[in-house]
């Protein structure tokens, strides 16, 4: 065994005075080393931990090209976030969908192989565990998680006890906040006939400090069900800190959403869809292409419908390919032959034409969900789709694909750009700085102007919105260097959204910050009231 390790420190002192300038000539270099000194190819984690190391105590003079090379997923947070999957506990789901499987001790819908889901059970579904596992395993991955996008996902949302949720969301503030504070010991805290009053006290300190922390939660999603969306509960989403909600749409089509059993229609998702909007939410629509009722043809249409119908409009959409797995009532359709899935052409060839539809405001999170493939009994097993189709020579317009990652924006010229279009009875507007040839999006802001009629709680009554401020490229830490984040695009956004507003006869700006940004809106101005950042243009 000791020998073995001292192998291994010395595939690694050489492998770092190599010169490699690309993953797969470090892929090259792990192979060769691995059979010069007889031992397995060396984990990148292992590498990146002697590389800082030996920076740290001045020991070498590596280029910090090798840091970003050995960087694993690197695409990770080349969005300018780190973004954090946590599960919820698994409880009763209101839905009797055909599609979901249902597992014992695991959130409906969800299966147990699923990389999130077994990360949440190894610890028990502890929402501090599972941020600080995850901010460790990134970090030991060669990223720098200080700007966190919390994603809580594990179905609806809306149905899980208030004090849970309270306690829930504290525990991933007080993780974040506590993360690699050594003279900070943690105590577990277990919900447990807990003051709701007290629950929303420990929050809105675990908030206050995050707002100074360096690892703060910048946006916090959560998923739900358009059927229970209303006032009283995006009061509560916001003073959780939630800034995005992932709304299980799966298709816009009432006879579908009937035979597959949904619980509710149209109406529920429009309706959804605007209180969200006026509240200054960014909506993610799940989308399930090729369920029972559907069509190749009446897929397309109804993904067209969805940016040429103002009652839609999704910010992001999230496809999830219907597939057909153990534990479902699709599965005995599949089996008694009343269900066919697409091809894994037919599928290819319907996603190509929906990028076609996309419009250059729109993201496209995912493509495939993150399913193993031997839990897929009919359906498609292609994880890697989003490339597949990109080989193929497809070009999509969508945020996603036109992200500036690692662009340095010092020395290129770029062009700000504003697309207006109706959506939900408001105005939208969609402001960004491109390259000229509009193949490159730096950051972009979006700005609504919710229509006189629509009512509003303060601090939200007569104000215009800014629902999303967004610069792209490699996360960027507060204070450091710029790249594309902090080179003073966000403020030039912010500038021009306000003209935009004060030229529509707002006076007055509301923003929906996440908790970690609040610092950053203050130097613009403005001032948080109730859950929102909020600003007089007078």
């Amino acid at each position: 065994m000791l020998n073995k390790r001292n192998n291994q420190a010395k595939a690694i002192k050489e492998l770092l005075k190599k010169n490699f300038n690309s993953s797969e000539e470090l892929a090259s270099f792990k192979r060769k080393l691995s059979k010069k000194y007889g031992i397995k190819v060396l984990l990148n984690s292992d590498i990146l931990r002697e590389y800082k190391r030996r920076m740290a105590i001045g020991a070498t003079q590596e280029s910090s090209q090798h840091e970003k090379i050995l960087r694993k997923r690197a695409i990770r947070t080349l969005s300018g976030i780190a973004p954090i999957a946590v599960l919820v506990k698994p409880v009763k789901c209101p839905g009797k969908c055909v599609y979901c499987p249902s597992e014992k001790n695991v959130p409906k819908s969800y299966l147990s192989n699923e990389p999130a889901v077994m990360r949440a059970i190894r610890c028990h579904y502890d929402p501090y565990k599972q941020v600080q596992l995850r901010l460790k395993a990134l970090e030991a991955n060669g990223h720098k998680p200080t700007k966190i996008e919390l994603i809580v996902i594990g179905g609806t949302w809306s149905v899980l006890p208030q004090p849970y949720k309270y306690w829930f969301i504290n525990e991933c503030f007080r993780a974040a906040n506590q993360y690699q504070k050594l003279k900070i010991k943690n105590k577990k805290h277990i919900l447990k006939n807990v003051n709701i009053l007290k629950l929303k006290n420990q929050l809105a300190d675990e908030q206050k400090k995050n707002e100074k922390a360096r690892y703060r939660i910048i946006g916090i999603t959560l998923e739900t069900r358009p059927d229970y969306i209303d006032e009283t509960e995006l009061l509560e989403m916001r003073e959780l800190g939630c800034t995005r909600v992932e709304l299980g749409v799966q298709a816009i089509d009432d006879k579908i959403l009937k035979l597959n059993q949904r619980g509710h229609g149209v109406t529920e998702i429009v309706r959804a869809t605007k209180l969200l909007k006026d509240y200054g939410f960014k909506v993610t629509y799940h989308i399930m292409p090729g369920l029972p009722g559907s069509n190749q043809k009446k897929d397309i249409k109804m993904f067209s419908r969805l940016f040429t119908d103002q009652r839609f409009q999704p910010d992001q959409i999230k496809f999830y390919p219907t597939v057909v797995t153990r534990g479902s009532l699709l599965y005995n359709w599949w089996r008694n032959g009343k269900y066919k899935p697409y091809t894994d052409k037919v599928l290819r060839n319907l996603i190509i034409e929906c990028k076609k539809i996309v419009p250059p405001y729109v993201r496209i999170i995912r493509l495939i969900r993150d399913i193993p493939g031997d839990s897929i009994i009919a359906g498609n097993t292609i994880t890697n789709l989003r490339q597949v189709i990109q080989r193929n020579g497809v070009r999509c317009r969508c945020i996603r694909c036109r992200e500036a990652r690692e662009a340095n924006l010092l020395g290129k010229s770029y062009k700000l750009y504003v697309i207006s279009y109706e959506a939900s009875a408001g105005e939208e507007y969609f402001i960004s700085y491109e390259s000229k040839d509009n193949k490159l999006l730096y950051g972009f802001c979006r700005l609504r102007l919710p229509k006189v009629e629509a009512i509003h709680e303060s601090p939200l009554h007569g104000a215009a919105l800014i629902r999303e401020l967004h610069v792209y490229g490699e996360l960027v830490p507060v204070g450091s260097k710029k790249i594309v984040q902090h080179a003073g695009l966000g403020r030039k956004l912010m500038a021009r959204a306000e003209q935009l507003a004060k030229q529509n006869g707002y006076n007055k700006m509301a923003v929906i910050a996440g908790v970690g940004v609040r610092d950053y809106y203050r130097k613009l101005g403005y001032k948080l009231n109730h859950s929102y950042m909020v600003k007089s243009l007078v």
